[in-house]
Formats: structure tokens, C-alpha cells, sequence
């Protein structure tokens, strides 16, 4: 089975110093540690982050290769949708992992995810913090109340046939991912709820594996008025259009 795991750099999610350059050193190599009985690659899109991820890259490509920890730096932010655009272009496996490379997304349930893929030849597998024993772990009770009110909303509006619209821990087959891409015009936090909807839309199959979502150590998280607003926006537009 040829996975093409990427981990996502995105740095320009958090705001963090470079006394961190160690911890992206580590988290890539415990990554690694689950996926090294599988062929695969770890695919590095670093927005011209300040903090020291393109250099902990460099030496990790010293360690296992450029075949294995390939680097794809742009100039400045562009944003999650033209990352997630530019990675697929360099991909060279059938299987693509989209996932935080802060932990949040732990790599642990990396192999329970190719292993439900690989039972049921599913199009889509999706990590889920709402079901079969998913949580989360380190929010606040108002960051909770909002990311379930969120989640239940766009169920009752969209019925996506997933249980976790807003998580970003997933497993695509390339053709698929490349597909959904195209064809998603929102941006931000409702990108990912997007591109479940158009799973259900061209009848692509998916599966669940119950995860545990663990706010980042370092850094914080970007959510205020605008990106609910935001998201309310880009939810009632996908009710209307799809």
C-alpha cells in the first residue's frame, strides 16, 4: 500500500518564538516513528515563518533524506487552501494524510486510519472528536460550547453523512483530494467543512476513526468574532448551494 503521509507546517496558524525549532525537530521525528513501516514522505509548506520550521526541516532532511522529508517553502503566507494545492502537486504517493503537525493531531492513530481505509477501501477517512469515543482535550468550556454549537448546526443543515465537519485530521485518496479542491471556493475554517459536504455530493465514500484532540502547547489559537462570523457566512452559503 503506497501512503503518501503529509504533515502539515502551517505556522502561520500560531504565533510562536524560535526556541521552539527543537519541538517542530521533535514532533516530525515521532510523527515519522508511526509511518516508517509504510513508503512515504512528509511534505513541509512553510509560509515564510519567522520561528525556525524551515530550518528544523533541513537538518531533518539530513537525517532521512530528500526523498522522505521534502520541503516546499513560499515567500509569505498564502493561506490553508493553496498550501493544501501546492503540497498535492508535489505528492507522489496514492494516499495523502492532512493533518496539524502540533500534536494537536497526535500521530498515534495514524495506522487505525490506513487500517480502516485499507478494510473498506474507503475514499475519505476521518479523525472525529463527536463520536465512538472521539474528545478533546485542553479547551475551555466556551471554545467547547462553540465548536459543538458549530458542529450541530452544520449537521442539521448540511447532513454531511460525518460526525466532526471542522476537524482537519484526514486521510484522502490523492484523485479524490485533488478533486474536492477544485471544486471548494471557501476559505478559512469553512474550507474543511466544505470539503466533507462535497464528499457527500459526488457520493464519495467515508469512514470515522474516534480521535482525541489536544490544544497546542505552544502558541494560540485564532478564534474571535470574525472567524465565527466568517463561518456563519460561509455555512449558510453551502446550505444554499449545495
Amino acid at each position: 500500500m503506497d501512503i503518501t503521509v503529509r504533515l502539515q507546517f502551517f505556522v502561520y496558524y500560531i504565533h510562536v518564538k524560535s526556541v521552539h525549532y527543537q519541538s517542530y525537530t521533535f514532533n516530525t521525528k515521532l510523527y515519522i516513528s508511526f509511518v516508517s513501516n509504510y513508503n512515504f514522505e512528509v511534505i513541509v509548506i512553510d509560509d515564510g515563518s519567522p520561528d525556525g520550521t524551515l530550518e528544523a526541516a533541513k537538518q531533518l532532511q539530513k537525517i532521512y533524506g530528500e526523498d522522505k522529508i521534502v520541503l516546499r517553502p513560499r515567500a509569505k503566507k498564502l493561506g490553508l487552501g493553496t498550501a493544501y494545492i501546492h503540497g498535492i502537486k508535489h505528492a507522489t504517493g496514492n494516499f495523502i494524510f492532512l493533518m496539524d503537525a502540533d500534536l494537536s493531531h497526535h500521530p498515534r492513530f495514524i495506522p487505525e486510519f490506513i487500517e480502516l481505509q485499507k478494510k473498506h477501501n474507503y475514499d475519505v477517512v476521518s479523525g472525529t472528536r463527536y463520536a465512538g469515543g472521539g474528545g478533546v482535550h485542553g479547551w475551555d468550556l466556551k471554545r467547547k460550547i462553540i465548536s459543538r454549537g458549530a458542529n450541530y448546526l452544520a449537521q442539521i443543515l448540511l447532513r454531511p453523512g460525518a460526525s466532526d465537519l471542522t476537524g482537519s485530521f484526514r486521510l484522502y485518496k490523492k484523485d479524490v483530494l485533488q478533486k474536492l479542491i477544485d471544486s471548494c471556493v471557501s476559505k478559512g475554517y469553512v474550507f474543511q467543512m466544505e470539503m466533507l459536504v462535497r464528499v457527500r455530493q459526488f457520493n464519495y465514500t467515508i469512514g470515522e476513526v474516534p480521535i482525541t484532540f489536544v490544544d497546542r502547547v505552544y502558541g494560540e489559537s485564532k478564534l474571535g468574532g470574525q472567524e465565527i462570523v466568517s463561518y456563519a457566512k460561509g455555512l449558510l452559503t453551502l446550505f444554499a448551494t449545495t
